[in-house]
């Protein structure tokens, strides 16, 4: 757990925002800070009406050089809160636990049982401590987003439909593309250092390009050749794995946050109704993609590690 606060403050260095856009605002009304998060938005809410959640956050500050976006702010809550409950939970270890104790231990001893199952005991030992907190970390990170106040509270100007925000406080933090693929790439390169440590360089070349199955004469030439255009197709694979984790999550929290956000202003008067069913469904969808994330970086993990049955000798 003491590894979520460290990982998460990389995670928002790595996911310093990549674009801008601007965005008028009277800064005699709004103050200067209002007037230096209006500028990171998008000039088509000047016209008015309901745009949604913009794709890009907006910058609240800067620390130096370094932009710092309203969903930055939410991964360092986030990371803070996480830490804060687990010094707690660990603070007077119990032999019967009780209260926060019982839920750190159960949810860890889950997760460390499921990841035991899926790339098994060894990798398992090795890999936890990356897997559960990025579990951890976007699972919380998505149900804080689900809090009343963020995205509704900020900066905005009013508009027939009543004040529209369009320049919010927090934003949540997967439904900014910057910080999740911050955490792919973070990922990347662990999986790139695990599988040279469990193949050695010449393995792992031999494991993308390398042929399968044993074969001799004129076939044994051919599957070389064809395991080699295989394998710059897999090479391709790998490449691209950072981006579409890191699309994966941010599509889904960022159409969650919006359809949210939709059905509140669908009936002005029953803005508070409305969006209450699909804030359970939220919930759901938060888990899921909290869990597929980390399912699929670990058996990402696991292809990359297991070994064939008679190959270990070439791999090491």
């Amino acid at each position: 757990m003491r590894t979520v606060i460290s990982l998460a403050l990389l995670f928002s260095l790595l996911g310093m925002p990549l674009c801008r856009a601007v965005l008028p605002a009277d800064a005699e009304s709004d103050g200067a800070l209002g007037a230096t998060v209006a500028e990171s938005h998008d000039t088509v809410a000047e016209e008015g009406g309901h745009h949604g959640l913009p794709p890009a956050a907006p910058d609240l500050f800067h620390i130096g050089p370094l932009p710092v976006s309203n969903s930055m702010v939410v991964t360092w809550a986030v990371a803070v809160g996480l830490i804060v409950m687990a010094q707690r939970s660990t603070r007077r270890m119990q032999a019967v636990p009780s209260g926060i104790q019982n839920f750190f231990e159960w949810m860890v001893e889950s997760l460390y049982g499921f990841l035991d199952g899926v790339v098994g005991p060894e990798l398992a030992k090795k890999t936890f401590w990356f897997f559960a907190t990025v579990f951890i970390f976007i699972l919380f990170s998505n149900w804080f987003g689900l809090i009343p106040g963020v995205g509704t509270i900020g900066w905005g100007h009013d508009t027939e439909h009543g004040f529209q925000v369009v320049s919010p406080l927090l934003r949540g933090a997967n439904a900014d593309l910057n910080m999740t693929f911050g955490m792919a790439s973070i990922f990347f390169v662990l999986w790139l250092v695990w599988a040279i440590q469990a193949n050695g360089v010449k393995g792992f070349v031999l494991h993308i390009f390398g042929p399968k199955g044993d074969t001799t004469g004129f076939m044994k030439i051919m599957m070389i050749f064809i395991f080699m255009v295989v394998g710059v197709l897999e090479l391709v694979s790998i490449l691209f794995r950072p981006v579409s984790l890191s699309f994966r999550l941010y599509g889904n929290i960022f159409a969650g946050e919006n359809m949210l956000e939709s059905m509140a202003l669908l009936v002005p008067w029953l803005g508070w109704l409305i969006p209450i069913p699909f804030y359970f469904l939220e919930v759901l969808v938060g888990l899921v993609q909290a869990l597929v994330f980390m399912l699929l970086t670990a058996v990402f993990t696991l292809l990359i590690c297991t070994h064939e049955e008679g190959h270990e000798g070439a791999h090491h």
